[in-house]
């Protein structure tokens, strides 16, 4: 993989002062989230998409790019972290706090890759943007040799600016781009978030439908509309898109069904009635590379109802409930309490927060969730927002 030349333009660096004045999950520059090891040792963003994570960590008014330390620093702090996992832990690049492709950060994305790369590694990795990408940005993607990787764009197709700042229209050429050049790498379009009356008319849907031709999977979400974040919406007088604000995702169940009709009655190609769409984005970035999906969301049945046939085929062959005994052992040493049970949906905790969570999620290829937050049949991994209660297995 072959640097660019802007890589010597380097970001600066904030001072040890500014980073302590951080939020701390802020200045933790690697966090496990459910698509991976995330590493964000950058901060700051000038696209101001009103829904943006970065309201939960208090930085949503640093739109100026930081360094939190160098590049090779944050590589060895990813590599050498209790639960990275040579060739098995998904890493995730800058997916919190910046766009990975803005011009001046990109070079830094660059960097870390080749960095992983150079090493070797198998992993997946996950860059997510909403940014401009040039054929030179996939000349450069494709010189990696080792490291599997997907862009995910992120195109909501929202018109409203005061919501969305950047034209969705940017998101759609870049994913074009990506998909016309994709040799070492796969694209997904990463159409999100999804909000019932603002982005989900029949002429977005199709919209959406169009671009995901020009993507090797897509996958559809809704929003995470945290108190931070309606506390935002509120302050500058926006649209509230929900009464409450939740913990997980919102999308609402009539939303996904217009959804499903609109590309079902699309007759996409490829073996499905719906396509290459998924629900979940580990499984779009699994079909993408022709694997299995790595978070194990086979034993969440009703979520594979949508998936190709082959894909449901090869996660159902790869999908092994583990052994009780050995998964128990794991979960005790990163500190679970109460009984530890696996059924057929998931391995069932008490007493560990996500990143434990996710470490056994990732080791074993089999979904893990908490005993105290479960996930209710069909709406798994979403608010009950948008939902009515319908009988089923819930986990646990």
């Amino acid at each position: 993989m072959t640097a660019p030349t802007t890589a010597r333009r380097l970001l600066p660096l904030l001072t040890t002062e500014q980073i302590s004045e951080l939020e701390p999950e802020l200045a933790d520059v690697i966090e496990y989230r459910k698509s991976g090891l995330s590493v964000n040792h950058i901060v700051g963003c000038p696209l101001e998409c009103g829904y943006c994570v970065c309201h939960l960590f208090d930085n949503f008014g640093m739109k100026t790019p930081r360094r939190l330390m160098s590049d090779h620093a944050a590589v060895a702090q990813l590599v050498t972290h209790p639960y990275f996992r040579p060739h098995k832990t998904p890493i995730q690049l800058l997916n919190r706090a910046t766009d990975p492709m803005l011009p001046v950060v990109k070079p830094h994305v660059f960097e870390v890759l080749r960095l992983l790369d150079e090493q070797g590694l198998t992993n997946h990795v996950l860059v997510i943007t909403r940014w401009r990408v040039s054929a030179e940005d996939c000349a450069i993607l494709n010189g990696l040799k080792n490291l599997r990787l997907t862009v995910l764009v992120t195109h909501s197709g929202i018109d409203n600016p005061a919501i969305e700042p950047v034209n969705s229209s940017i998101a759609a050429d870049s994913l074009r781009m990506l998909y016309e050049h994709a040799e070492r790498y796969r694209t997904v379009l990463y159409w999100r978030p999804i909000v019932p009356g603002l982005n989900d008319s029949g002429e977005h849907i199709e919209r959406a439908r169009e671009l995901s031709l020009h993507a090797h999977a897509t996958v559809f979400t809704g929003l995470f509309f945290r108190e931070e974040i309606a506390a935002y919406y509120e302050e500058h007088g926006m649209p509230m898109p929900y009464e409450d604000t939740a913990r997980r995702q919102i999308m609402p169940e009539e939303a996904e069904q217009r959804i499903l009709g609109a590309f079902d009655s699309a007759k996409l190609p490829e073996g499905a009635p719906w396509g290459t769409l998924f629900r979940k984005t580990s499984c779009g970035v699994a079909y993408a590379h022709d694997e299995a999906d790595y978070n194990g969301h086979y034993g969440v049945r009703e979520l594979c109802d949508i998936c190709p046939p082959a894909q449901i085929a090869a996660c159902a062959k790869a999908w092994v409930k583990p052994d009780l005994a050995e998964v128990t052992r794991e979960a005790r040493a990163l500190g679970a309490i109460g009984d530890v049970e696996i059924n057929d949906r998931a391995i069932v905790v008490e007493g560990l927060d996500e990143p434990p969570r996710y470490f056994l999620q990732h080791g074993f290829g089999y979904q893990c969730h908490d005993r105290a937050k479960p996930h209710h049949y069909r709406q798994h991994g979403r608010a009950p927002i948008g939902w009515k209660a319908e009988d089923g297995p819930d986990t646990p």
